[in-house]
């Protein structure tokens, strides 16, 4: 059985200081004791993504959680650690990944990451199952992250019998939408902040790959949809910008999903817009359940906490979501 409810923190009820808070809230020592270890996962020729295991000690017999994260994010985010920290307590094995170029791991490929690479996701998942015997293998992103692991669910639909469901939390399912959201003048905090990293990461990039991009013209470039359209776009195949939020959204695959599948957003949520999750695709769906309360932010999720929960109420249901199953 699963918590719908969510009991906003009082002092976080604006979306803004939920979306915020939850990440400068101390929590240093969640992986303390758990045991680790560095694993190259190989894509394609040239790319390899980079994730950091925390395997129980009979492996085979347990469950494992893939978690994805979401823009500008890492192996490290404060989300990612929570959610690994409780899925291994719960008996999971845990496996932490970096999309591709993040968390240092620029050098282990040509390519910059995008929203549209479920591909890499489909093939680890396939090599846990083919190299390591793991069969029951659950997909879980945040944000940008959400939207590749339902986009590689959809696409997989029943096909591989190790996926035993996946978990979005606050997916971009329609980058359309949410870049158009995150470009609004409110949101001018986290379109600076992300907009900033890409920036950064193109510039490390290049000079690891000498004339594979023109970076004349990048600092004048003010808005991510013109970021996307120069460097992103191109780089993953598309036509132009406009193509690659369309293509790389999980809306169009959301209806052949088969395996369980939970989404939890915030009708809050300042650049994820709600609208989304309120099509038939979501809502008649057979195997995908949506939690969507009033409050929440941008995968805030922080609450008042009831039954001797932590503050992270996302997590906390993710965890109860894959145990239940």
């Amino acid at each position: 059985m699963i918590t719908d409810q969510f009991f906003p923190h009082p002092l976080f009820r604006n979306p803004h200081l939920m979306t915020l808070a939850p990440r400068y809230w101390p929590r240093n020592s969640l992986l303390r004791a758990v045991p680790q270890e560095c694993r190259l996962f190989t894509i394609e020729p040239g790319t390899q993504l980079r994730g950091i295991c925390h395997w129980q000690p009979a492996r085979a017999t347990c469950p494992t959680v893939v978690l994805v994260h979401g823009l500008e994010g890492c192996s490290e985010s404060h989300y990612m650690r929570g959610i690994a920290a409780k899925a291994y307590r719960a008996g999971c094995n845990v496996i932490r990944m970096n999309q591709r170029t993040c968390g240092g791991t620029e050098h282990l490929t040509p390519t910059l990451y995008n929203s549209g690479l479920s591909g890499d996701y489909r093939a680890i998942v396939r090599e846990l199952a083919e190299r390591d015997g793991l069969g029951r293998i659950w997909l879980i992103g945040y944000s940008m992250g959400g939207n590749l692991i339902l986009k590689a669910a959809g696409e997989l639909g029943g096909s591989l019998a190790a996926l035993a469901g996946a978990v979005a939390v606050c997916p971009n399912i329609d980058p359309t939408q949410c870049v158009a959201a995150l470009e609004a003048p409110r949101n001018w905090l986290y379109h600076r902040h992300f907009l900033g990293g890409l920036k950064a990461r193109l510039r490390r990039k290049a000079a690891l790959f000498p004339g594979k991009w023109d970076l004349s013209g990048l600092e004048g470039i003010a808005r991510i949809s013109d970021f996307d359209d120069r460097y992103t776009a191109p780089d993953g195949g598309y036509r132009s910008g406009a193509d690659y939020y369309d293509r790389a959204g999980a809306r169009h695959v959301l209806g052949s999903i088969g395996v369980p599948t939970l989404i939890i957003t915030a009708q809050d949520d300042p650049f994820i817009p709600y609208a989304m999750f309120t099509t038939p695709a979501v809502h008649r769906h057979d195997h995908v359940r949506l939690i969507a309360p009033r409050h929440g932010g941008h995968c805030g999720f922080f609450q008042w906490s009831r039954n001797g929960e932590d503050p992270y109420w996302a997590e906390n249901r993710i965890v109860e979501f894959v145990r239940n199953r």
